[in-house]
């Protein structure tokens, strides 16, 4: 069976930019940064370039779809939103990829307006993961609101003027109330998280249900080794306790009375009954429906990319 990708290694993919002048100073990029992201300008220029070239070629020859589009029909509708989703494992990185997405996007000639909203926002509270029973499942895809995340993701797709978003606070560990995202009419909007590549369910009716990856024009899945991962998660887990020092109402306070030695041990626990059984069942299937593969190495930079041919 053919292969549906060409694969490039890193320095092969850099040869591909036409030298843009799409850049991203100093003070910005520590700012995109991850916890433990050594993203530098190498890599802006490297990797993140001449992703960000092919992106705008496709978004400008999605346009001139739309424009013949209208031309045959004799209709005049706006093109709407182009709509971006980037998947991969927690801890991996895709929040930094994202952001930087966003970024130079902006850069983009057009400036383009780019608007970037997490699936986090739409996990279930902890409150109703409890009522559930699934509390130890969170960030599995039955921990989402599955049907608001799919009307918001119609909503905006549909070009409707003004969409809301749940938010999630990382140092809360829950959904915070009263409090949104406002989406209005963007150019491109990216929507990042772990199960945004899923597949549509089959419905109670035993009809073919919609899925949030329907609506995307591009994909990008981030990807590396489990074990670099389990070391990434372990050493966030780490950062996030030493941040925490000091800050009463941070989820990580709690952790503050554990040894490193015990902090560690608990890190690898999480991995072990969650967040790597939710990456091997969940994730780590849906690698292969992206139209873009980021592969990094031990050292949590991209040294390959794979982007799909068919």
């Amino acid at each position: 069976m053919a292969e549906p990708f060409v694969t490039l290694g890193r320095q092969s993919w850099a040869a591909l930019s036409d030298a843009t002048s799409i850049r991203l100073d100093e003070e910005t990029l520590a700012q995109l940064r991850g916890i433990g992201d050594p993203t530098d300008q190498d890599d802006i220029a490297e990797v993140y370039r001449p992703l960000t070239q092919l992106l705008h070629l496709t978004i400008e020859n999605a346009s001139r779809l739309n424009e013949e589009r209208n031309t045959f029909l004799k209709t005049h509708e706006r093109r709407t939103p182009f709509v971006i989703g980037v998947a991969g494992s927690v801890a991996v990185g895709k929040s930094t990829v994202s952001r930087l997405l966003q970024a130079l996007l902006r850069r983009a000639p057009g400036s383009p307006k780019v608007d970037l909203v997490t699936t986090d926002g739409f996990l279930y509270p902890n409150a109703e993961l409890a009522r559930r029973g699934i509390a130890d499942r969170k960030g599995f895809p039955q921990s989402y609101d599955r049907r608001a995340l799919l009307r918001f993701v119609m909503d905006v797709k549909s070009g409707a003027p003004r969409v809301e978003a749940p938010v999630y606070s990382h140092s809360k560990y829950d959904i915070v109330d009263d409090e949104r995202i406002v989406v209005e009419t963007p150019d491109i909007l990216i929507i990042e998280g772990l199960n945004v590549l899923q597949p549509a369910g089959v419905e109670r009716d035993s009809r073919m249900g919609l899925a949030v990856s329907d609506f995307f024009d591009f994909s990008v899945f981030v990807d590396a080794l489990e074990d670099d991962i389990r070391h990434w998660f372990t050493e966030r887990f780490m950062e996030l306790r030493r941040r925490a020092v000091g800050k009463a109402d941070d989820f990580y306070t709690q952790f503050l009375g554990l040894s490193d030695e015990e902090a560690v041990a608990f890190a690898h626990s999480v991995w072990n009954e969650i967040n790597g059984p939710n990456l091997r069942e969940n994730i780590e299937p849906t690698k292969r429906r992206a139209t873009a593969i980021l592969t990094k190495g031990r050292d949590h930079r991209i040294k390959e990319i794979s982007i799909r041919k068919v």
